[in-house]
């Protein structure tokens, strides 16, 4: 998450999905492209916090592209797969967007 001490940006991202959780306003979508998908995937220190947050209504798509480029297909474990056709038109018409 940002840019600066990996370390740091991992402590962060997932102090960013807990914190979405608990929002009275959830996002009706989150999404995951390049090194973002890793946190869709098995392994990942996140899941947990990614499937509540599908659990209550938000959807979570990872883009299909950078599963394949990182060899990730097969370990998705949350959401669904997308394509960056339908990253840009959900950002485009987005009422608002948070980029963290």
């Amino acid at each position: 998450m940002g840019n600066g001490d990996e370390i740091l940006g991992k402590t962060l991202m997932k102090g960013f999905l807990y914190a979405l959780t608990k929002m009275d306003v959830l996002p009706s979508c989150v999404l995951f492209y390049n090194g973002g998908v890793k946190l869709t995937c098995e392994g990942s220190a996140v899941l947990e916090d990614l499937k509540t947050l599908e659990a209550m209504g938000v959807e979570i798509y990872s883009c299909g592209t950078c599963l394949s480029h990182y060899d990730l297909q097969d370990t998705l474990q949350v959401g669904k797969v997308t394509n960056m056709y339908d990253i840009v038109e959900r950002l485009a018409t987005a009422g608002k967007v948070i980029k963290p």
